[in-house]
């Protein structure tokens, strides 16, 4: 069986392509790092975009975990209800919402409103010059414009995902008890009877990662812009898609580190 040149050639620039994409991106975060040890810390932008990424998504990270909650309750209760466990709808909605719905769906949201964002800002100061001024200036971009909206994102998805957790609990605990007449007593001890602190940490701790991952991803498309108006727009298209990629395969990881053990 021959193998034409052109099939090898196309596959050996694509892996050259991703190792370099990989590489790039694997220094970029090095470099994101070393500058988050050193001073100054800029207080003042790091608050400005705590602002932007966190306060400015709390409406629709609400509104998606208000609605992941009913929904929870709705299909658990159907499910539960045909071997009389329905008193269980509390802790599956609880334990689903603070494992893993609550900082996945976060992750997703704010990759597709803050994320998106991010990208398309730097990208357009990429391709305005705006970042080789700074360069002039002797002003580093990485520490000027990476680092404040790093340490924002880290900071602001897990106090977010509480948001959505609150939220998410109270929005199945609405439908269990408003719609499908549970008894709320029952209802709110079933929910925090098996609740644990370590399922509420677990969640803390995946959105941090994932907040990390969102600002590295969006920051990195947007610094290393091409091709004027357009390429703004694909490089915002692909900091969504990635980050979304990435937060669920990041999640399978955790969730098989933290809970793989677990009899």
């Amino acid at each position: 069986m021959k193998i034409s040149i052109p099939f090898v050639s196309a596959i050996g620039t694509k892996v050259i392509w991703i190792s370099t994409a990989v590489g790039s991106a694997a220094i970029f975060t090095w470099q994101i790092i070393k500058w988050v040890m050193r001073p100054p810390v800029r207080i003042r932008a790091i608050f400005e975009q705590m602002l932007e990424i966190g306060y400015y998504s709390i409406p629709v990270v609400a509104i998606t975990a208000l609605s992941t909650g009913g929904v929870l309750a709705l299909q658990s209760y159907e499910g539960f209800r045909r071997f009389g466990a329905e008193s269980m709808v509390g802790t599956v909605v609880a334990l689903s919402m603070t494992r893993e719905l609550g900082p996945v769906l976060t992750g997703l949201m704010v990759a597709g409103r803050a994320g998106s964002a991010m990208a398309a800002e730097i990208g357009t100061m990429k391709v305005t010059e705006q970042i080789d001024a700074l360069y002039t200036l002797s002003a580093n971009p990485v520490k000027y414009l990476i680092v404040p909206r790093f340490i924002a994102a880290t900071i602001m998805l897990p106090i977010l995902v509480i948001v959505a957790d609150a939220v998410g609990i109270l929005g199945g605990a609405g439908i269990g008890v408003g719609v499908l007449g549970a008894n709320p007593i029952v209802y709110f001890k079933k929910t925090f009877d098996f609740l644990e602190l370590n399922d509420i940490y677990s969640g803390l701790f995946k959105s941090m990662v994932f907040g990390s991952i969102i600002a590295v991803v969006c920051c990195y498309q947007g610094f290393f812009t091409d091709g004027g108006a357009e390429g703004v727009g694909k490089a915002t298209t692909r900091s969504v898609v990635i980050s979304c990629i990435l937060i669920l395969i990041i999640d399978y990881i955790l969730t098989a580190l933290l809970f793989g053990g677990e009899s």
